[in-house]
């Protein structure tokens, strides 16, 4: 059982795979579950079928504490120590080839090159795209693209799976058809799910809760954005992550969220000082409107707007600025 639409053809994917003689997998930039989870398990196989392989991300310098316990972290390998060319490049859950930052480069260096993902705003930068806008996760693509590929998902294979599709489903809270089908899939491999899923995203150090209440102390809501639909921002500065890792501020837009005088949600977390401008990512979230009330607001087209990209109720994108110019920014994209 796969969640990924039935119109998905995996022909192409497969013939590129099998013919490869050398692969490189890339994730996007601030890596998470499911691209980095994506990215181990096709490692995995490979590395079965004799095939070298490395995968590798931008930045950071280093994966969330969290994403160091996936296995095949041996698979890792830093950017520096990613050849300039390759007879296979693939990359996972990136919507376009700036998520891959500085390794975008790398694309020009393959020989051919391999798409896969799920993101409906995806630009389908590869020479063959495998993506599957239907899919609730990158993993659940991969899983499929596994079947079809007639390899077995074994519990260190099913360990990155499943950590790409708790993650990306929001703990199983935004799902479609399958998803928990594909879940108890896996858990029938022997992970531990709760495990998984508590380290990835309930866990975090005690400095976490200082620099929440910090954070969500500068919240705004503005209940005029997009026609009254509403929106509620924070800001995490570099100085709010002072004592934690980048990575903590990844939770708060899921908080944020919660408002319910807001349909739409907005984080901008300043990444840390290199340069003399502001550089901020930001995190978008919508809400379904529900039954009778029409969709909720597509923060993915927003998000494309601005350069970025993502899913209908969850995008981002990268801006510059001071805060108060890249909030006006939003609020008139938002109309």
């Amino acid at each position: 059982m796969t969640t990924t639409g039935a119109a998905v053809d995996f022909t192409a994917a497969v013939g590129a795979l099998n013919s490869a003689r050398s692969v490189t997998v890339l994730c996007h930039i601030q890596p998470d579950a499911d691209t980095l989870g994506s990215g181990l398990a096709l490692a995995a196989v490979l590395d079965r079928r004799g095939v070298p392989v490395r995968v590798s991300f931008a930045e950071p310098a280093e994966p969330a504490a969290g994403l160091r316990t996936l296995p095949g972290m041996r698979f890792l390998v830093p950017p520096g120590e990613v050849p300039a060319e390759v007879d296979l490049l693939v990359t996972v859950d990136c919507g376009s080839a700036g998520r891959l930052g500085a390794l975008a480069d790398r694309l020009s260096g393959a020989s051919r090159t391999l798409v896969i993902d799920h993101h409906r705003s995806n630009t389908r930068f590869g020479e063959i795209n495998l993506i599957d806008p239907d899919a609730v996760s990158t993993a659940s693509v991969i899983t499929a693209l596994l079947d079809a590929w007639g390899e077995p998902i074994d519990a260190g294979i099913a360990h990155c799976l499943f950590a790409g599709l708790a993650t990306d489903s929001g703990s199983f809270r935004w799902v479609t058809p399958g998803t928990h089908a594909l879940a108890e899939r896996l858990l029938a491999t022997g992970i531990d799910g709760a495990a998984i899923t508590r380290t990835l995203m309930d866990t975090h150090p005690f400095a976490w809760l200082q620099m929440l209440s910090t954070v969500l102390a500068s919240a705004r809501l503005d209940r005029a954005a997009h026609g009254g639909t509403g929106l509620v921002a924070a800001f995490v500065l570099a100085t709010d992550l002072a004592e934690v890792r980048q990575e903590e501020a990844e939770s708060v837009v899921d908080i944020v969220r919660a408002t319910a005088e807001a349909g739409i949600a907005a984080v901008f977390k300043e990444a840390r000082p290199t340069d003399e401008r502001r550089r901020w990512t930001v995190s978008l979230r919508s809400k379904d409107s529900g039954p009778g009330t029409g969709d909720g607001a597509d923060v993915a087209a927003v998000a494309a707007g601005l350069g970025g990209g993502g899913h209908r109720y969850a995008a981002g994108y990268t801006t510059y600025g001071e805060p108060a110019d890249i909030l006006a920014q939003l609020r008139t994209a938002l109309g």
